[in-house]
């Protein structure tokens, strides 16, 4: 992690992106609007989807430093809903989609409740063994499917009118989703607000003694991550029209740490850079079959002891700009 020495009250925070940011967040922008046009779009699908959800964990990891080993329970959780609420319910997208959101937020309030308590590795354990009851949850209750999952969840039409089915509209659906959530995190951490959870990151004691309550806002930043993950998540159920166990199993809770790290710790960019190489990997290592989990494993190690920041931190640091 890049410690930047924030001090509460000398930072000066503005929400309007610097002109270097800008530039790369347009040119971001634009290779998503035409990727499509020559990439598979279900596979910028996925990849979007976990940007998303890795750009939520990095806010609680990269701004605040609470390692969560249980995120996917937020991810899984949030699918099953919005799958069940499309198939069995017959809500449309938009609901199904708000329905899963919400669960994964009550879910993350309860969480965090329990877990804000503790730091270091007991936080992380109290997340990876609540995500562990919930995971048994969905493996027993009746709703889920068990070890099948529900199947065959309609993509609807969105606000009754925009027809999902075509996969290049569900595209620019997702892709929407994917930049309000990006944007949504971006003006969070360069708030005051985003300003008083970096100064928690560097010195709690410190702002302790300043008169901040750190636990309530590390509490709001993981309920902040637990909607965003779940928000991801109920837009992956609908993009594939599954909700499986693959989800909310802790081998995905794994693979997100694993995006943040490669990509960049506490970046911008960073967990989009690492969602997208890490599906380019599973994609095409697919036809390795058994061997693909070794050359996944090979290639991280290279990456970590060649970017030690990450793919975006390195390129920042040699730009000598926040990326």
């Amino acid at each position: 992690m890049v410690s930047a020495g924030y001090s509460i009250g000398t930072v000066a925070t503005t929400s309007k992106m610097p002109r270097y940011q800008l530039y790369v967040f347009l040119g971001m922008v634009a290779v998503f609007l035409v990727a499509p046009f020559f990439i598979y779009p279900v596979f910028l699908m996925k990849a979007l989807c976990f940007a998303l959800f890795a750009c939520a964990f990095n806010l609680l990891i990269g701004y605040v430093g609470l390692l969560s080993f249980g995120h996917a329970m937020f991810l899984g959780s949030a699918g099953y809903i919005a799958a069940h609420g499309a198939k069995i319910w017959g809500l449309p997208p938009e609901l199904a989609i708000l329905a899963g959101t919400a669960v994964a937020a009550f879910i993350g309030l309860v969480v965090g409740w329990l877990a804000i308590r503790r730091q270091g590795i007991y936080f992380a354990m109290i997340t990876l063994a609540l995500a562990q009851m919930i995971f048994f949850f969905c493996l027993q209750a009746k709703f889920t499917g068990g070890e099948d999952g529900i199947q065959q969840v309609p993509r609807g039409t969105l606000f009754g009118f925009i027809d999902l089915r075509s996969d290049l509209t569900m595209y620019f659906v997702v892709l929407a989703i994917f930049l309000f959530g990006f944007l949504l995190i971006y003006r969070v951490i360069h708030s005051p607000f985003g300003q008083i959870i970096k100064a928690i990151r560097e010195n709690e004691p410190r702002a302790i003694s300043l008169g901040y309550k750190t636990d309530h806002y590390k509490l709001i930043v993981f309920v902040l991550s637990a909607t965003l993950s779940g928000l991801a998540g109920s837009t992956k159920a609908i993009v594939f029209q599954l909700a499986s166990l693959t989800d909310v199993n802790w081998p995905m809770s794994g693979e997100v740490v694993l995006i943040t790290l490669l990509g960049g710790l506490g970046t911008i960019f960073g967990p989009v850079v690492g969602a997208f190489v890490l599906i380019s990997l599973e994609h095409y290592l697919a036809q390795l079959g058994a061997w693909v989990t070794i050359t996944q494993g090979i290639i991280f190690v290279i990456c970590v002891l060649t970017f030690r920041r990450g793919i975006v931190g390195e390129i920042a640091r040699l730009v000598k700009k926040p990326l």
